[in-house]
């Protein structure tokens, strides 16, 4: 029995270094640096339909938000409602939220059924990244961020005329 552990031990433990096997010929081949610049679509959008994914990614390059969230997912109202269970979600009683920010993983959630217009989608996703921006659960660091966001796109949409 000792033998049979000790074997598992011996292969298990050398395992990771057979990962980093070379043939003994290695070359760097890339020499551009490896890391992505800043994008404005370095995030990803799931869930949505195209018409939704751009319209997100136009509002959130118009507001030019300091911190950028890493993923915009679009669920329906019982897998929203199931997540922000999940997520411990305080909403005030008597409000309902259309979307929230999971600050620790810079995701927002957005209830696909709730979905209303252009505007407010572009309304609700400034307070959202609010929170992103003032790294803070506090609707009044939100909406104090989300007010600069807010008239960014207010100025775009009266230029775009």
């Amino acid at each position: 029995m000792k033998r049979v552990i000790w074997t598992a031990f011996f292969v298990l433990g050398f395992t990771q270094f057979g990962w980093g096997q070379t043939n003994g010929n290695s070359i760097l081949l890339i020499t551009e640096p490896t890391t992505p610049g800043t994008s404005t679509n370095s995030y990803t959008v799931l869930g949505a339909t195209a018409q939704q994914e751009a319209l997100v990614r136009t509002q959130i390059q118009v507001m030019q938000p300091e911190v950028l969230p890493l993923r915009i997912i679009f669920v329906p109202h019982w897998k929203y409602v199931a997540t922000a269970k999940t997520f411990l979600l305080h909403v005030p009683a008597g409000y309902t939220a259309a979307m929230f920010s999971h600050l620790p993983s810079r995701t927002v959630f957005i209830d696909n059924d709730r979905y209303v217009s252009d505007d407010s989608l572009g309304y609700w996703i400034a307070h959202e990244l609010g929170h992103l921006a003032a790294n803070s659960a506090k609707e009044e660091d939100a909406e104090k961020a989300a007010r600069e966001y807010r008239k960014r796109l207010k100025k775009a949409r009266i230029e775009a005329r």
